[in-house]
């Protein structure tokens, strides 16, 4: 059986998209909570940049992976209109539920779908944008997902990627302390779960930085990539346009 990391332990494939879902069926109800307070609400300028660079049209079709509580996807909807449309998906059911539910709520109905980003289930070139925020570091097959977001694109379509990287220098030190000491604790005293954001602190660090994510998305089929660093690379949007 294949090995791959979860957080720093070394587990089988299986394995770790069965711990990674109960992560997120434990954080489900307090996901939205704890973005704003790990965060300090900078999550909502980071994905309000990510739906800037984006700049989608009237009539587009876009696809929102690991979509979650619905964030991008409601900023997305009224950008492409009536005659666009908008899928959010997310691999976990408990995770899309709270999206659906939030969605709803604000009076947006969109087509929401439980998918695997390494399987997805749309014809080729279907998208003109394909977005994924703070989901891809949790992907198994990271290179098979890329592969899949570019064969759902079509032509000059684009890919947005936005994902903790690796934190400038003079920051590490001070970031790491955050990360192992006060991110668990904020976990344990609002989700009553600090295993799972320890695990968030740990696959932060598993994730590719910014130049080896840049140099898999070449790999995946993209012509043009580049990216962004915000609030010092502790976050990077990657922008990849299919050719």
């Amino acid at each position: 059986m294949s090995q791959t990391h979860f957080g720093f332990e070394s587990v089988e494939e299986q394995e770790k998209a069965r711990r990674v879902r109960g992560v997120f069926d434990s954080v489900a109800s307090k996901y939205d909570v704890m973005n704003d307070l790990m965060s300090a609400g900078l999550h909502r300028v980071w994905k309000a940049y990510t739906v800037k660079v984006a700049d989608v049209r009237e009539g587009q079709s876009v696809l929102d992976i690991a979509g979650g509580t619905g964030d991008l996807a409601m900023a997305f909807a009224p950008q492409v209109g009536a005659s666009g449309r908008v899928v959010h998906t997310d691999i976990n059911a408990a995770m899309l539920s709270e999206g659906r539910n939030r969605l709803l709520d604000a009076g947006v109905a969109l087509p929401t779908l439980v998918c695997d980003a390494e399987k997805l289930p749309f014809p080729d070139a279907s998208f003109d944008l394909v977005t994924v925020a703070f989901g891809l570091r949790n992907m198994t097959h990271k290179e098979v997902a890329l592969q899949e977001m570019h064969r759902v694109l079509k032509p000059m379509g684009k890919l947005l990627v936005l994902e903790f990287s690796k934190v400038a220098k003079p920051l590490a030190k001070a970031y790491d302390w955050y990360s192992f000491k006060v991110l668990p604790l904020l976990g344990k005293w609002v989700a009553n779960d600090d295993a799972s954001y320890r695990y968030l602190a740990e696959s932060i660090r598993m994730h590719p930085d910014q130049d080896a994510l840049k140099t898999m998305m070449h790999k995946g089929g993209f012509g043009h990539v580049d990216y962004h660093n915000l609030s010092g690379g502790m976050v990077a949007l990657h922008v990849a346009i299919k050719c």
